[in-house]
């Protein structure tokens, strides 16, 4: 039997969900907590209903939910930004922590990763229509942004120490929590792969200092954009399997490693979870006593070694990029689309230029970087590729450029 809150509501919907969802909007209920189930379908219908309420002089709800829109698609972006530059192993590989790919398996688990950003749509919605305080927000408010920190360290960061110690325990870990750690190499998409239970713990602990600076007349709109964003890069930054914290900034401020973790610290917890609970804030487990010993020098070690020249591969397979449309299936751009080499989807028209674009800069000043990798028998496999597309190699004028490299 699956245990209660384990499964997320939409889950088996499938296509009826984008049904539930058109016919919400040609009804035009006074619907938003259906609107907001997938939030990548509905920027043009929304965005049509934000106008057409502007002519009615009746903008407030559609207003706010538009701002529930676009903070989903910058906390989607942030995600995907942190993910690409994990898998820029021309740039990361000498910084990683754990020293193996990312496979299949593991991206197909975490194919619905962005399940919490339609539970926080929701939550968002609910907010607005429970607190009206929330429809009045001024853009900017300072005393609003001390006060959110206050609350963060005092009232977020413990309550989330006591509730991840608790999903640690033999019935929450089993039944809940072992899906977020299942994955064997953490990724930015891993923060979001988690049960229902897990991302309402999390939408509490990410919403009450939002709500409680706004309930204290201090709330702001770039208030919440600035802290929603910051607790998602902070996130996609424990996970990125990416050390990018140099270690001598410890050393001059040592207790600074008390105040934001690393990815080498949140790793260890993923490698050994019975330690490094924290949220982002090391002094908890500190003040916990489950702090893991070995966390500032494996960082020192890991910070240490990103300049050095990393381990020869014992094998490397050396290709080109086929056409325009197949650079973009790369790793570090859409991963999604990686792993299916062979599919063109919509949204990677507007893209073309930008990897036309790029094509030109690999032609003009790239070097053969590294692009993926594997180990197999304990030895190292690489494919390197060449800067060159495949039209370059029909070139004359080309092919001694081409065998430089």
């Amino acid at each position: 039997m699956v245990a209660p809150l384990s499964a997320w509501p939409w889950e088996n919907l499938g296509a009826f969900k984008v049904q539930i969802q058109k016919l919400c909007f040609l009804l035009d209920f006074d619907c938003q907590l259906f609107l907001c189930l997938e939030q990548y379908l509905l920027y043009g219908p929304f965005l049509g209903k934000v106008l057409f309420s502007r002519l009615q002089d009746n903008s407030m709800t559609e207003t706010w939910c538009l701002h529930v829109l676009i903070l989903c698609a910058l906390r989607g972006f942030i995600y995907q930004l942190c993910t690409s530059f994990s898998n820029m192993l021309f740039l990361t590989r000498n910084r990683r922590i754990l020293q193996q790919g990312v496979d299949f398996k593991q991206i197909d688990q975490e194919w619905d990763w962005d399940n919490f950003l339609i539970l926080q749509a929701l939550i968002a919605t609910l907010a607005f229509y429970m607190f009206p305080i929330l429809a009045n927000l001024p853009v900017w408010s300072t005393r609003g942004f001390i006060a959110i920190i206050i609350l963060h360290v005092l009232v977020s960061e413990p309550l989330y120490y006591w509730a991840h110690k608790c999903f640690h325990g033999s019935y929450l870990f089993t039944h809940y929590h072992s899906l977020h750690h299942s994955s064997p190499v953490p990724q930015p998409f891993t923060a979001g792969n988690s049960t229902l239970l897990d991302h309402v713990v999390l939408a509490a602990v990410t919403w009450i200092p939002i709500l409680g600076t706004c309930l204290i007349g201090c709330g702001s709109i770039s208030m919440i954009y600035c802290y929603v964003l910051l607790f998602d890069l902070l996130r996609c930054l424990g996970h990125c399997n990416v050390e990018i914290i140099p270690h001598q900034i410890f050393e001059i401020f040592p207790l600074l490693r008390y105040l934001i973790y690393t990815p080498t610290y949140h790793s260890l917890h993923h490698r050994e979870m019975g330690s490094n609970y924290c949220l982002f804030m090391p002094l908890y487990d500190a003040l916990g006593n489950t702090l893991n010993s070995k966390s500032w020098e494996l960082h020192r070690k890991i910070s240490l070694s990103s300049g050095e020249i990393g381990r020869v591969p014992d094998f490397v397979f050396l290709a080109h990029v086929v056409d325009i449309t197949s650079s973009m299936h790369v790793p570090f751009v859409f991963r999604s689309i990686a792993s299916m080499p062979f599919t063109t989807r919509l949204f990677m028209v507007p893209l073309w230029p930008i990897a036309f674009v790029v094509m030109l800069v690999m032609w003009a000043k790239a070097k053969t970087f590294s692009i993926s990798f594997y180990n197999l028998r304990g030895r190292l496999h690489q494919t390197w590729i060449v800067p060159r597309h495949g039209f370059q190699y029909f070139l004359p004028f080309a092919a001694e450029g081409i065998n430089n490299k």
